[in-house]
């Protein structure tokens, strides 16, 4: 079965082929000069004349010819080659795992914990507000069957922010819980299903508006929050979206995730930094910000 397909780019040189899965999450660059032992498929690739520069970043591989040769002659070719190699599991060479190490840090939120990996966990954010909402995150799963007092899991980047009920202190159980899972993972544990839907959770009678419904003012404000907020919140285990923007009464509605969820701080933070932010940059626009907890 092929599992690649050619795409044309801007340059007449130059032609993508898109495989069926993720290849790197980086990019790697071959020409006529390397050694290539990072990759089976481009030291193959190499050894064709016509073939100059080779590179392989996410789902596609990347391939430069010369002038003189028509790639109508030769994509059939190429696209065999690289499927043959994707079947093998050999367009890149396996990588030696690196170590993983988790590390705890207290939040602005008594009630939540962050824990720092060095790899990466979630592409986006997996937000779990309660037991019986984590099918599909493994991850989770196991850490509320281990820890009862555990009540939300928040999973973006490379972290997993728990936030846990009053019957249990993090001074007694964070060491325990980060251990837990660096072995997980160290195990090859599973962090979200292979088909797992990303989506923003939120209270019932919140509905957050699709940012490709966003106005003007909309695309300001979430701009300015992504730039200026969202990395200090983030560094606190939480985050936090733009619900939406009312011209009428100039007020913009938060939506408040992972350890700012429901945290004493949240309100101070909104009033004296995001509210003086919105009305610094965007004067006679925005005068209010009110923030709704995830």
């Amino acid at each position: 079965m092929m599992r690649v397909y050619e795409e044309i780019t801007p340059n007449n040189n130059v032609m993508k082929f898109i495989c069926d899965e993720t290849l790197t999450q980086g990019g790697i660059e071959f020409d006529k000069n390397s050694t290539a032992s990072e990759s089976p498929l481009a030291q193959v690739l190499l050894t064709v004349p016509f073939i100059q520069k080779i590179f392989i970043t996410a789902n596609f591989v990347a391939i430069e010819k010369i002038d003189a040769i028509e790639w109508s002659d030769v994509v059939e070719d190429l696209k065999e080659i690289i499927n043959d190699h994707l079947e093998e599991n050999a367009v890149l060479a396996p990588m030696k795992k690196a170590p993983i190490s988790i590390y705890a840090e207290m939040t602005p939120n008594p009630a939540a914990m962050k824990f720092v990996s060095n790899t990466m966990l979630a592409p986006e954010i997996i937000e779990i507000k309660s037991r019986d909402k984590a099918a599909g995150v493994p991850l989770a799963v196991a850490i509320y069957k281990e820890y009862p007092f555990v009540e939300e899991v928040f999973i973006v980047d490379n972290y997993v922010s728990l936030t846990k009920n009053e019957t249990e202190d993090w001074s007694l159980w964070a060491m325990d819980v980060r251990s837990f899972i660096t072995h997980y993972l160290q195990a090859g544990g599973i962090v979200f299903d292979e088909f797992y839907e990303f989506t923003t959770e939120a209270p019932e009678h919140v509905v957050v508006k699709p940012q490709e419904e966003f106005s003007s003012v909309e695309q300001q404000i979430k701009s300015i929050l992504d730039e200026y907020v969202q990395p200090a919140v983030a560094n606190d285990g939480g985050n936090i979206e733009l619900i939406e923007f009312d011209e009428e009464t100039r007020t913009a509605r938060m939506l408040l995730q992972g350890a700012c969820s429901g945290c004493p701080s949240s309100t101070a933070t909104l009033k004296n930094g995001i509210e003086g932010i919105l009305k610094e940059m965007m004067p006679n626009v925005v005068d209010n910000v009110e923030a709704v907890n995830g």
